[in-house]
C-alpha cells in the first residue's frame, strides 16, 4: 500500500492526524472533480443519496443502525453538538462528569457549556500509571452522584493511550438513567465496535485517524430517544424541510450549508482499502497494529526505561510510556523533547505533560506503514535526549 507520507520522516504520531493512502486520496480527488464538473447536479440531485450510501457502509463497519449516524467534520464538532443539546436540560447544581484524561478541546467545550448555565464539571482522577480495568472502572463510577446529568468518557484516551472499559461503564451509567457521551475519536479502525450493543446515548468518532479517510470525515451516533430533539451546531435548510420520507435528524444534519463532502464520501474507499491490506481483513489490521504497538513499547522500555503505565489489556494501536519528569516545565503545546527528537532523528512522536508538567509521557502509534525499526530509532533518540 502506498501512502502520501514523507518517506524521510518516521511517523509515530498517527493517532493525532492520521494518514491517507494514495488510493483513498485518488478517490477523494475523483469526487472533487465530479463536483467541479457540475456542482448543481451534485448538490441539488445527488448529495443525499451519496451521503446515505457512504453512511450505510460506515454503519455496517461500526455495528450501527444507519438511522443513528449523522456526518460531522470531526469528533470535537460531534461533542459540541451533544453538549448544546444537553445544555438545555442543565441548571445550577447539575453536574457533568469527566475524567482528568479528557481531551483538552472537549474538556474546554464542557467547561464553556457548564459556565453558561451554572452547572458543575466534576472531574474524577483516573490513575496513571493504571493498574487494571477494574481500578479504572471503580474510579469513574465513584464520581457519579444524584446530580450527574451526563457522563463523558473517552473510549481511548488521547494523551495516555488507555482503552477505557466503556462497555461496563456505559452499561452501569445508562442503567442508572444517566446519558453517556462516548468520545470515540480514536476507536474506529483501532478497536472492534458494535455501537448498537454498546448502548451509549451518544457516540462520536473520527474517520481520519485509524480508518485513514481524509481529514473532515467524522460521525455522531445518537440513540433513538434523542434523535427528534438534537440539532446540529449550524442550522440550515433542513429546519423547515417538510418532506416526510426523510427524518428530521437526517434533514438537519445532512445539509448544514455548502461544504466539501469529498472526505465523507471517501470513507467507504478507506474502509475497503485498509481492510484489504491484511489477509484477515480489518481484524488482521487491528491485531497487527496492536501487536506492533506493544512490541514497540517493550523495545523502548528495554532500552530507555520508564513505566509501561497501562496494562496490555488496555492497549490498542497506541501506547504511552511514562518518562522521568522534565528538568524544565514545557512552555507550550509542543514539548521541547518532541522538537529535539524531530530535529535529531527525523521522528514525529508526541510527548505530553501528564497529569501536569514536569511529569510527561511519550505516545507511540502503530499503523500499517510502521515497522519495529521505527521504534528502535525512537529508543536511540530518547536515550540521547533523556
Amino acid at each position: 500500500m502506498e501512502w502520501q507520507l514523507d518517506p524521510t520522516i518516521r511517523h509515530l504520531n498517527h493517532g493525532a492526524f492520521g494518514a491517507v493512502p494514495v488510493e483513498v486520496a485518488r478517490r477523494q480527488a475523483q469526487i472533487r472533480n465530479e463536483i467541479a464538473q457540475n456542482p448543481t447536479q451534485f448538490f441539488a440531485r445527488e448529495i443525499e443519496q451519496r451521503l446515505d450510501d457512504a453512511r450505510r457502509t460506515l454503519a455496517a463497519f461500526l455495528g450501527s443502525d444507519p438511522a443513528a449516524i449523522a456526518w460531522v467534520n470531526n469528533s470535537t464538532t460531534g461533542v459540541n453538538t451533544v453538549l448544546r443539546h444537553v445544555e438545555r436540560r442543565l441548571g445550577p447544581g447539575d453536574e457533568v462528569l469527566v475524567t482528568d484524561h479528557e481531551y483538552n478541546a472537549c474538556r474546554n467545550a464542557v467547561e464553556a457549556m457548564a459556565g453558561r448555565v451554572g452547572a458543575t464539571v466534576r472531574t474524577v482522577t483516573v490513575p496513571f500509571p493504571a493498574i487494571s480495568e477494574t481500578q479504572v472502572t471503580e474510579a469513574i463510577l465513584s464520581g457519579v452522584t444524584d446530580r450527574t446529568r451526563l457522563v463523558m468518557l473517552d473510549h481511548v484516551t488521547s494523551q495516555t493511550a488507555m482503552v477505557l472499559p466503556v462497555d461496563a461503564l456505559v452499561a452501569e451509567i445508562e442503567g442508572a438513567g444517566i446519558p453517556t457521551l462516548v468520545d470515540g475519536a480514536h476507536a474506529p479502525g483501532m478497536l472492534p465496535l458494535d455501537l448498537e450493543s454498546l448502548g451509549a446515548s451518544f457516540y462520536v468518532g473520527n474517520c481520519h485517524k485509524w480508518l485513514c479517510a481524509p481529514q473532515g470525515a467524522a460521525f455522531l451516533s445518537v440513540a433513538p430517544r434523542f434523535r427528534d430533539e438534537i440539532e446540529p451546531v449550524v442550522i440550515s435548510h433542513g429546519w423547515n424541510d417538510v418532506r416526510p420520507e426523510r427524518s428530521r435528524f437526517r434533514k438537519l444534519f445532512d445539509w448544514v450549508g455548502t461544504d466539501d463532502p469529498s472526505a465523507v464520501l471517501s470513507v467507504p474507499e478507506a474502509i475497503e482499502a485498509i481492510g484489504a491490506a491484511q489477509p484477515q481483513g480489518w481484524a488482521g489490521v487491528m491485531d497487527r497494529n496492536r501487536a506492533l504497538a506493544l512490541e514497540g513499547r517493550r523495545l523502548v522500555l528495554d532500552r530507555v526505561g520508564g513505566d509501561a503505565a497501562v496494562p496490555e489489556a488496555m492497549i490498542g494501536s497506541m501506547a504511552a510510556i511514562a518518562l522521568r519528569p522534565s528538568a524544565t516545565p514545557s512552555p507550550g503545546f509542543i514539548d521541547p523533547l518532541t522538537e529535539a527528537i524531530r530535529r535529531s532523528h527525523q521522528i514525529e512522536v508526541p510527548v505530553f505533560s501528564f497529569p501536569a508538567s514536569p511529569d510527561r509521557a511519550v505516545r507511540l502509534s502503530a499503523h500499517l506503514y510502521n515497522t519495529i525499526d521505527d521504534y528502535a530509532v525512537l529508543a536511540d533518540a530518547l536515550s540521547h535526549h533523556l
